[in-house]
């Protein structure tokens, strides 16, 4: 066999790598770091290329961080920004992502590490590509590398110093990404489209279909980085009043990721951080629009229902903002009174119920009045509920409690046959009655007679009490194998509301459950649930309004970009149990998604 010539590079990095003396190694690779900034050479981006693999693969690794891996990506980065005929030679377009991106993966999730960076000088040049100086594709590893700075308590100094900017920026872009990356990538065509963001975002072996698929994907992840960035500054009341401009606060809550960014609480999270202070209280129960929006998501199948929830409570707990919110917030928290329990949180129902009714004798006697009439019929629906008929289901005997179940039983017969007799209202009035006598513990036939009652409401086109006694039988009947018909009666009436995401969301929840059941052997999907599932992820596209604003500014061409949103069905029901297996740059800061989710 014939032998490799040996290299003729001095101070090679490919071949420091491979020294086998320890003391040398480091020392070469020490020298390596501090001179690649200076030299050029077209190999820098395949060290790079390299780095950026064992920043992700071996995050925790201390030698390269010893060495001045921190001073040299920051100095790369400087000179990308500031050097532009070197920028544009060879391969260097590539250099300051990839060291911007070596800078997050170490400084994730070791605060060491962060110190280190931090005192190397990175966080000017990140301020640098954060500011917009290359491109969307450069911002979002730089808004990546500065939230883990921001992340760490001895870090989070070095960045407050540019808080303003930087709350300013992030609230920029994650206002307007979207619209960027549809802009400049997405939405124009494949010959017009950077090479360099073609590679990078598919590795050198993407399609077009998996060029935007990608795009999409690191679009949202630019949005939500953004938001973790501010809930960085939000978690310790830092800016709160620029924070909570009504313009942004109102727009955070279309902004949720997309179903190809699952692990991020996004909007919902910023808003929870701020419902924790006083300040975020007063301004989120101001808002109509964000009121309106965390009600929804509160009875809805999203992952981030427990949140919306929380905010709700912290808001009612308030007494500076509990009777401003309450007109809005009661009719909603009424209808999951009975839920379990939710996530981490535990006997969730119940503590809605005694938050709601913490002062409500002061209704109930005329020392207090609410401004919406409707906010009043639910509370004392929920007294009822939850006083009344306890007190009388305690009184009742055995024999009272067989003669009440024999009773509903023949009402809700009474009430099936009206309805397929057509007569709507009618059958609706018998499952009130039935559900009156109904005792609270036969959680069985309450699910049912919920059930069939919103599916009345459907027919009399009343999505509201559709969506209150499908949420109503969903909290009865628990998160682990929830009623299926409820979630499918649900995701229509958020549809004939124009809830598209609330309505998705319980529609993938319905076919998940049907997949699960253990008496379905053989798992078809109904058409008309994938055709509900395919009108709903066009309308909830990531990119829907970004090319309903491009299409007012110049006439369609075309039928490019219209398929985009859909997707197949099982990788739909794959991202909503663990995420697409095929992007593993979705889950690459998985501990800092957890540092926020307990927050």
């Amino acid at each position: 066999m014939h032998s490799e010539p040996p290299c003729s590079k001095l101070n090679c990095f490919f071949c420091t790598m491979n020294e086998p003396e320890p003391s040398v190694r480091r020392a070469k690779l020490s020298q390596c770091f501090k001179e690649m900034p200076l030299r050029d050479d077209q190999e820098h981006v395949l060290v790079l290329s390299g780095l950026w693999n064992i920043s992700i693969a071996q995050p925790d690794d201390p030698e390269f961080p010893a060495l001045g891996i921190f001073e040299c990506m920051a100095k790369l980065i400087h000179r990308g920004i500031t050097d532009q005929n070197w920028l544009r030679r060879g391969q260097n377009i590539y250099i300051p992502y990839y060291a911007a991106h070596i800078i997050g993966s170490y400084t994730m999730d070791n605060p060491q590490f962060a110190e280190k960076a931090v005192k190397s000088g990175v966080v000017l040049p990140l301020m640098e590509l954060l500011r917009g100086k290359m491109s969307w594709v450069e911002q979002r590893v730089a808004v990546r590398a500065l939230g883990h700075l921001a992340s760490h308590e001895k870090t989070f100094e070095a960045v407050v110093v540019h808080e303003v900017e930087i709350i300013s920026l992030a609230m920029e872009i994650a206002s307007n990404c979207l619209e960027v990356v549809y802009k400049e990538f997405v939405g124009i065509k494949a010959r017009k489209r950077p090479k360099y963001h073609c590679d990078l975002l598919t590795r050198g072996v993407g399609e077009l279909e998996l060029q935007s698929r990608k795009a999409e994907e690191w679009a949202s992840q630019l949005q939500c980085w953004s938001l973790y960035l501010l809930n960085c500054f939000a978690s310790k009341e830092r800016c709160l009043n620029l924070i909570c401009n009504t313009e942004f606060l109102n727009n955070l809550c279309g902004m949720w990721g997309g179903l190809v960014n699952l692990t991020s609480p996004a909007g919902i999270g910023l808003l929870r951080t701020l419902c924790s202070s006083k300040t975020g209280r007063e301004n989120v129960a101001n808002s109509r629009q964000v009121m309106e929006s965390l009600c929804n998501v509160s009875r809805s199948s999203d992952d981030w229902q427990n949140m919306a929830i929380d905010c709700l409570l912290l808001l009612l707990k308030d007494t500076g903002t509990r009777y401003g919110v309450i007109d809005i917030a009661a009719s909603s928290l009424v209808d999951l009174v009975e839920l379990g329990s939710l996530g981490e949180s535990k006997m969730v129902g119940e503590t809605i119920s005694q938050t709601l009714l913490q002062d409500y004798y002061k209704i109930k006697f005329g020392f207090l009045k609410l401004k919406s009439q409707e906010a009043e019929k639910a509370l004392e629906e929920l007294w009822e509920l939850r006083v009344e008929n306890i007190k009388r289901d305690k009184l009742m005997s055995e024999q009272d409690m067989k003669e009440r179940q024999v009773l509903v039983g023949k009402l809700k017969k009474q009430g099936n046959q009206k309805f397929w007799t057509g007569k709507i209202e009618k059958a609706c009035k018998i499952y009130s009655k039935a559900l009156e006598l109904c005792p609270l513990n036969f959680r069985k036939e309450r699910i049912v007679l919920y059930s069939n009652r919103a599916q009345c409401y459907l027919l009399l086109k009343n999505p509201a009490a559709a969506i209150s006694d499908t949420t109503r039988a969903l909290c009865l009947s628990g998160t682990v194998s929830p009623h299926s018909k409820s979630l499918w009666r649900r995701s229509q009436a958020y549809d004939m509301k124009g809830l598209a995401k609330e309505s998705l969301m319980d529609c993938l929840m319905f076919i998940n459950s049907r997949i699960k059941s253990e008496h379905t052997k053989r798992v078809r999907i109904p058409y008309y649930a994938a055709r509900m599932i395919k009108k709903q992820m066009n309308a909830t596209w990531l990119f829907v309004n970004a090319k309903s604003k491009l299409c007012i500014k110049k006439e369609k061409t075309g039928d490019e970009n219209e398929s985009q949103g859909e997707y197949q069905l099982q990788e739909m029901m794959d991202a909503k149990n663990m995420g697409f297996p095929d992007m593993p740059t979705i889950v690459e800061d998985p501990k800092a998604e957890k540092r926020w989710k307990k927050r």
